[in-house]
């Protein structure tokens, strides 16, 4: 375990009783944004208690079981043996999530997140990527209890998508996804190629968060140019044969955002006008961040999205996130949804580029 940890684990959990306390107050509810901010207190440090106190048994029990197995053989030693590698593996696994939720909790961890997935490099094949990268992205939601929402998608001519923008809510989703953003490199066989080859390809992934209560974008009707089309798809039943599609251009800005996802007209306005409500709010806080990031000589974080930041390389069965020189040999796994840990692992790393910034 870290120098320092369990000072600060002790020291956080310290706040517990009296959150609790705040919360069994009947005035509470006076006061939403409080309680509101209290209730997320509340969970984090009960989901930490449960980590740090799942930590300490099994360090215990580890430790006990290390100390009998000098003692015992045959059986009796292979039982302990497989206990012990067991118990070894789901304290590392504790150990992760604990990492995670050492990073303090941040107002937008909650928010709900919009990422956008467009084929780059590659054609068909990036195309064929983006549809896996939406599946990895959609099981890893369902394990998380997250709720996943398609907001616009073109599809390409055999079964990808050239563009797939989705909204994921639910506990800690801006949290896990923030840093998703950038260029994800693919090697691997295309379906397509009939040699053999191994082909590398690129898909880009943005996040952006959907505002908030507290954070309304107002956008006036008369900043509003609206273009009606005919949908487009890879054909057959795709194809819509009125003209439901939204295009909406945000005028002062020049953000366009559109929609051809649902067959009514005004539903696709709605899903467009949320989009283009998400990006302004985004173009805002990236105008801000950058004139802060004048006043220091590096900007952390930033999520440039021509940076090369992963590679899948499916030969190998490897993964590599560049950002943080970390590889595992499990892409099959996080390819169904195994994403924790490079996530996890992600958070605390930017957590402490900030602290050294």
């Amino acid at each position: 375990m870290e120098p320092g940890r369990k000072e600060k684990v002790e020291r956080l959990l310290a706040d517990l009783s009296a959150v609790e306390q705040q919360l069994s107050s009947p005035d509470i509810f006076d006061d939403q944004k409080l309680y509101k901010k209290l209730s997320q207190d509340h969970a984090y440090l009960t989901d930490l208690k449960r980590v740090w106190e799942q930590i300490l048994f099994l360090t215990k029990e580890i430790a006990s079981n290390k100390k009998l197995l000098t003692s015992e053989s045959g059986e009796m030693g292979e039982l302990l043996q497989e206990t012990l590698t067991d118990d070894i593996g789901r304290l590392e696994t504790l150990e992760t999530e604990l990492s995670t939720l050492l990073v303090p909790p941040d107002p937008n961890d909650n928010k709900t997140t919009i990422i956008e997935l467009r084929a780059g490099t590659g054609g068909e094949e990036a195309a064929l990527f983006v549809a896996d990268c939406v599946r990895m992205y959609k099981l890893y939601a369902s394990q998380k209890g997250w709720t996943c929402e398609t907001l616009s998608c073109s599809e390409s001519d055999i079964g990808g998508f050239k563009e797939f923008i989705m909204a994921i809510s639910g506990e800690g989703v801006h949290r896990m996804l923030q840093y998703e953003g950038g260029t994800h490199r693919v090697q691997r066989v295309p379906a397509t190629e009939t040699q053999g080859r191994v082909h590398t390809s690129a898909i880009t992934i943005a996040t952006l968060i959907e505002p908030d209560a507290d954070e309304q974008v107002k956008i006036e009707e008369k900043d509003l140019r609206i273009d009606t089309f005919r949908a487009s798809g890879a054909g057959g039943q795709h194809v819509n044969t009125t003209d439901s599609a939204v295009r909406i251009t945000h005028i002062p800005t020049g953000i366009v955002a559109e929609c051809q996802d649902e067959r009514s007209q005004h539903k696709n306005k709605a899903k467009a006008l949320r989009y283009l409500s998400a990006r302004i709010a985004d173009a805002k806080r990236k105008a801000a961040a950058d004139a802060m990031a004048e006043k220091r000589s590096a900007q952390v974080g930033s999520g440039d999205r021509s940076e090369r930041i992963r590679t899948y390389n499916f030969s190998q069965n490897r993964i590599t996130d560049h950002r943080i020189n970390l590889t595992k040999y499990n892409l099959d796994q996080v390819m169904e949804g195994e994403l924790e840990e490079i996530l996890a692992a992600l958070v605390t790393y930017f957590y402490e580029e900030k602290l050294r910034a």
